[in-house]
């Protein structure tokens, strides 16, 4: 992996730490605050969104770096990355339903459930701090001359 390759990573391993820093105090009020607070609903809602994506994206890089097939779906994204060891089995499969979530997220607008959406939050607190420092770990493997 050439050192810009690493770089643009670690650049979106930036933004899905800044995404899971915002979320954490959406992440304890209760559902009627939740409901009752559009701006911070939103926020919460973006904020997921782009966290997912930046992981994504980053899934994506790796596997293509990786000479493999990019998996059609987001879903198969983290599945992929739990085969060739970047990721646990196990966290690429708790993972890959945020692929979903995504999707929820950029189609489904009017059917959110704000519930679903604010328990997710909690998820993601959970999964992706474990994400980020895989990433982080398997980068000097991948060959990028990392400082």
């Amino acid at each position: 992996m050439s050192p810009v390759d690493a770089a643009v990573i670690r650049r979106k391993l930036g933004h899905i730490a800044e995404s899971l820093d915002a979320l954490r105090p959406l992440a304890r009020l209760t559902l009627s605050e939740y409901q009752a607070r559009l701006y911070e609903r939103k926020a919460a809602e973006r904020l997921l969104q782009e966290a997912i994506e930046a992981a994504l994206d980053i899934n994506a890089h790796l596997i293509a770096e990786l000479g493999a097939s990019v998996p059609d779906e987001y879903y198969g994204g983290f599945v992929k990355l739990g085969e060739v060891g970047v990721l646990s089995r196990e966290l690429a499969g708790s993972l890959a339903p945020s692929a979903g979530l995504r999707n929820r997220l950029v189609h489904e607008y009017a059917a959110l459930d704000d519930a679903k959406v604010l328990a997710s939050i909690a998820v993601i607190l959970d999964l992706y701090p474990r994400y980020v420092q895989a990433v982080e770990a398997y980068l000097p493997k991948a060959g990028g001359h990392l400082a």
